[in-house]
């Protein structure tokens, strides 16, 4: 079971500090930085000192690390055009010598576009179709070759489909709730399909549709990782874990229903019950940036116990 460090600076994040993040994270044993890409805090959070951009983010850490896997759950479909996302994780993975890896979805969050001035359309799952198409296409164009790709909302014609990603292929993540389109673009497309915040029950239900998905489209389920997301909050004793819940405004007993929350013991019993549910993959969602003693304890007491 893989655990990877999950990050949402929108509420509230410089970019000095996911830099420490990802640096714990690598020294800790862990195997990857994923990181959300939004632009607006969300909640009773003030957001300060404001947002930082997922990609440039991303640049400057991977010229820092020299390990762990970086990515995005997931990039917004909406904040960039295809071709010009295509070149940034290009360039990303090139800086990092081929350690990234692309969450790409549709974009949810229309307060956000409003605060920034980005369109909010409503077709944004055919956009996506056509983005992933895109995206992979460009990369996977023999190099000395052109890509042309003439679609409802996108349109490219003689692209020199440069520059290439360091990885012969850039893993693709795709992930969701979503019963039909979501599976049948994650059985196309997908390396990684990735359930976020979801019940054992909705988990199990959801790799199936995906796994049916993949198999339809003529490739074997098991060619995908299965992951979820999942919020953390661990303590070596009960006071710890209600410490840490409140720091991030959360209930002890939400905590334990809906994440991975309470002390190792449980922790890893949990992971357990979603790996029978499928899970071979966990990004743990870390919500206070500054405690680094939980990723020490998380590593420690959980991971060690997984490996």
């Amino acid at each position: 079971m893989d655990l990877r460090i999950f990050t949402e600076p929108q509420q509230g994040a410089t970019y000095d500090t996911l830099l420490t993040v990802a640096k714990a994270t690598e020294d800790l044993g862990f195997d990857a930085f994923f990181r959300s890409d939004h632009y607006l805090r969300m909640g009773a959070v003030d957001g300060l000192p404001g947002p930082t951009d997922a990609w440039i983010t991303l640049a400057g850490i991977a010229r820092e690390t020299k390990r762990i896997r970086l990515g995005t759950l997931m990039t917004a479909g909406t904040f960039r055009l295809p071709g010009v996302l295509a070149i940034q994780v290009a360039q990303v993975d090139q800086m990092s010598g081929g350690r990234v890896e692309l969450g790409l979805g549709a974009g949810w969050f229309e307060e956000e576009h409003k605060a920034y001035g980005i369109p909010f359309p409503k077709e944004k799952i055919g956009r996506l179709e056509e983005q992933l198409a895109i995206v992979t296409g460009l990369w996977a164009t023999e190099t000395g070759k052109t890509f042309d790709f003439h679609g409802k909302f996108y349109d490219l014609t003689d692209s020199p489909a440069l520059p290439k990603p360091a990885q012969a292929k850039v893993p693709v993540l795709i992930g969701g709730h979503g019963a039909t389109r979501t599976p049948r673009l994650a059985g196309q497309y997908a390396d990684e399909f990735n359930m976020p915040f979801a019940s054992l029950e909705d988990t199990a239900r959801q790799f199936g549709r995906v796994r049916a998905a993949a198999e339809a489209a003529g490739r074997a389920a098991d060619a995908l990782t299965y992951s979820n997301a999942l919020v953390a909050c661990v303590g070596k004793d009960d006071a710890e874990v209600a410490r840490r819940a409140a720091v991030i405004g959360r209930e002890v007993e939400e905590l334990k229903a809906n994440g991975l929350a309470g002390s190792p013991a449980e922790v890893v019993e949990k992971i357990g019950r979603y790996a029978e549910a499928g899970a071979q993959r966990i990004y743990l969602q870390i919500l206070d940036l500054d405690d680094l003693d939980h990723l020490e304890l998380i590593s420690a007491q959980v991971q060690s116990q997984l490996t």
